[in-house]
């Protein structure tokens, strides 16, 4: 989704520039994820043909009808986060019923 994400708020990006985005993301990770987008029509990969070689991704048409979708759910983490986190003094892992 963070792809997506920095896709579609910031447009068109070069492999590196995703990384530096995502820094816990593996190269290999990314490729994946980036390949499996591409393959499903989400995200489109151009490449240029220059030394060194120059590749940029970005959102198809698809790509970008999934941004209300990503918008929505950002907005409802921002408001759990305000609504229930803040309100809490530590955050209590699901079923751990010790505090």
């Amino acid at each position: 989704m963070l792809i997506l994400w920095h896709l579609g708020k910031e447009g068109t990006k070069r492999f590196g520039e995703l990384k530096t985005l995502m820094p816990g993301i593996t190269q290999r990770m990314l490729v994946n994820q980036l390949r499996e987008l591409e393959a499903h029509d989400i995200i489109h990969r151009e490449v240029y043909p220059v030394v060194p070689p120059k590749v940029e991704y970005s959102l198809t048409k698809h790509g970008e009808s999934l941004l209300p979708i990503l918008e929505a759910m950002y907005a409802w983490g921002r408001n759990y986060v305000d609504e229930v986190l803040d309100g809490k003094d530590d955050f209590t892992i699901a079923g751990d019923h010790s505090g």
